[in-house]
């Protein structure tokens, strides 16, 4: 009689399960495929489901126990007597994040690892998912119905990672959002804070509910470098309302911090394992973890380091696909195994959402702010980027100036034209493009950073046609990857029959290019602000027309605060990154006004605390 009870109660279960399908496998977006249009990278969640249920029918045959402590059922919120998911216990281990929010959405993540039950050490079978329940509301304790709810399951196919989309949100809104355990609702994670963007038809004034917009930019965080003391600060010292990271989130690196205690483990990184040890280990930095908890992140795939150093479309500084170049890891993996490889941890590991593509790594998009300005997001290190300087190849220079060499490829180029002719035709105020590398030129006693737009010339030309052909207004262009800040007039360089450096007459638009939140100086590691001021002052003058601060000391960050009128950027820098503090100066401010497509004069108020002013030295 119990065997056929049992037999019927199977049979009801597994129809329901069959019903149900793959539905809370699928809401994970981690599941998915970086590239929409490349499924087979995708996990298979339908041989996941066959695989968990497998394991069911063996444990509810096999172990008696499950039977009669565990009644499997997906039809309630409660799913604590399920064999079907893991029942024994979640940590939250790197808490929640937030991204790329549009007007009525918002990416949601957290990290749920199964934790064995108290007094055991038995952890869930591969086959056994994770189910994490998530709601968002408006309330910052959560009281009240949520906007949004839902379940999701996650498994360590995708290193037990979940990622959801937050729906049916009002645009310019302000958010609170948990995730807690499906089989102990009172297992929660900490509540994080999120917002929405302005409808792309809200008025400039509008946007924001009237206030200005922050904006806070940051690149190149080598975690054995020094504490991430930037991001605590932004996060706790700025009004910033979207967090944006121009690349180089982490390092693949593994060298240095053992006299800061900033260590890291393993090797340099080529395998799917090691980028996600790499990612966790990042992820665990307080400040770190409260920027992602504090407001929503709009970020890089990649600048270089999320995959290796100097990366092109088919290789790095140390690795590609020849035999020799598969030779820079014990484990084998050569470019593309260790890109793809790269590209799927931080899709796990990142609240960013994925971009259309036909064949390649796309991540280029654009974010329409309302009728206050186009946020334009470009790839320009691995999206069909000609071959660049590896350290040992000495032929860039003699390629720099090549008219067909380009650095975005020929669709993301055509794409960016066209965004900006949009953008000013709908009638936003701004376009602010962010990218990785510095834009302007530099020259640097004669020798130029060839693995920035100094490599691509011609395509540099292009777009700086495209905006003046086109009077394109109000560019602004933000740039990381180079650790030292720098801010310019766009124009075409050494142009002093179009554009005057004193008075800013004939500019394009202006560039605001960030130093690094720890990485080291490329004025030299360590160096002193006096001992950096001494090269800003050579480099503001003469030799770079359009350069008109720089500063190459201070690790740290910029705002870029945005109103209809006027766009502000303020510089901070972080006295000490040896240990965790938030002692900051800030280091320089600068104001555009809309309308007159470069830096209001006197430049930076006429004065600055750190580097160089060329109208100081000029």
């Amino acid at each position: 009689m119990f065997t056929a009870k049992l037999g019927a109660l199977l049979l009801l279960v597994f129809t329901a399960r069959d019903a149900l399908g793959t539905k809370h496998l699928d809401r994970n977006l981690a599941y998915r495929s970086p590239f929409a249009d490349v499924p087979e990278l995708a996990r298979d969640t339908k041989t996941i489901e066959k695989r968990h249920v497998r394991h069911v029918k063996r444990q509810t045959v096999g172990a008696t126990p499950f039977h009669d402590e565990h009644y499997p059922t997906f039809y309630g919120s409660n799913f604590s007597n399920s064999p079907f998911i893991w029942n024994g216990g979640i940590n939250f281990t790197h808490s929640v994040a937030s991204g790329d929010p549009f007007d009525t959405s918002v990416l949601l993540w957290t990290r749920a690892l199964p934790v064995p039950p108290a007094g055991k050490t038995t952890l869930p079978d591969q086959s056994v998912p994770v189910c994490v329940s998530f709601k968002i509301s408006t309330s910052p304790t959560l009281a009240g119905n949520p906007i949004d709810s839902g379940e999701a399951f996650t498994t360590y196919d995708v290193d037990f990672t979940l990622k959801v989309e937050a729906n049916g949100l009002q645009p310019d809104t302000s958010y609170f959002f948990q995730f807690s355990d499906c089989t102990n609702p009172a297992t929660v994670s900490p509540i994080g804070s999120t917002r929405t963007l302005s409808s792309p038809d809200t008025p400039a004034d509008q946007v924001n509910g009237g206030k200005p917009l922050t904006l806070a930019v940051f690149s190149c965080s080598m975690f054995q470098a020094g504490w991430f003391n930037a991001y605590g600060v932004a996060a706790h010292n700025t009004t910033a309302d979207v967090f944006i990271h121009l690349g180089d989130y982490m390092y693949e690196t593994i060298p240095g911090g053992t006299a800061i205690g900033r260590t890291v483990a393993g090797r340099e990184l080529a395998t799917i394992a090691d980028y996600r040890q790499r990612l966790g280990l990042y992820r665990m930095d307080n400040d770190l973890r409260f920027a992602h908890e504090h407001a929503p992140w709009i970020t890089y795939l990649r600048d270089d380091h999320e995959v290796a150093n100097n990366g092109w479309k088919a290789g790095t500084s140390d690795s590609n696909d020849t035999a020799a170049g598969c030779k820079f890891s014990p484990s084998g993996a050569c470019f593309t195994d260790r890109k793809l490889a790269a590209v799927r941890a931080y899709h796990e590991w990142m609240p960013i959402r994925q971009v259309d593509v036909s064949d390649k790594l796309r991540i280029w998009r654009n974010f329409q702010i309302g009728k206050l300005l186009d946020l334009t997001m470009l790839d320009t290190r691995n999206y069909d980027r000609d071959v660049t300087d590896l350290t040992y190849n000495r032929v860039i220079q003699s390629l720099a100036n090549i008219t067909d060499r380009s650095l975005m490829g020929a669709l993301q180029e055509q794409w960016l034209f066209d965004t900006l002719s949009e953008s000013q035709q709908r009638g936003a105020v701004w376009r602010v493009i962010g990218q990785q590398i510095v834009f302007s030129q530099l020259d640097k006693n004669g020798s130029f950073p060839l693995d920035s737009w100094d490599g691509y010339r011609q395509n540099r030309e292009r777009i700086l046609d495209h905006i003046s052909d086109n009077k394109i207004s109000n560019t602004v262009i933000l740039a990381g990857d180079s650790h030292a800040n720098w801010v310019s007039d766009l124009a075409h360089p050494n142009d002093t029959t179009n554009y005057n450096p004193q008075t800013g007459v004939g500019a394009l638009g202006v560039e605001f290019a960030g130093t690094a939140v720890t990485s080291g100086s490329n004025f030299g590691t360590g160096i002193t602000p006096a001992a950096a001021d001494v090269i800003s002052r050579q480099l503001v003058g003469p030799v770079n027309v359009d350069l008109q601060w720089s500063e190459g000391s201070f690790r740290g960050f910029f705002t870029l605060t945005i109103d209809p009128d006027t766009l502000n950027a303020t510089y901070y820098g972080m006295n000490n990154i040896s240990f965790a503090n938030h002692d900051f100066k800030i280091l320089a401010e600068f104001v555009v006004k809309a309308g007159e497509t470069r830096l209001s004069r006197p430049v930076a108020g006429g004065s600055v605390n750190a580097g160089a002013l060329k109208t100081q030295f000029t």
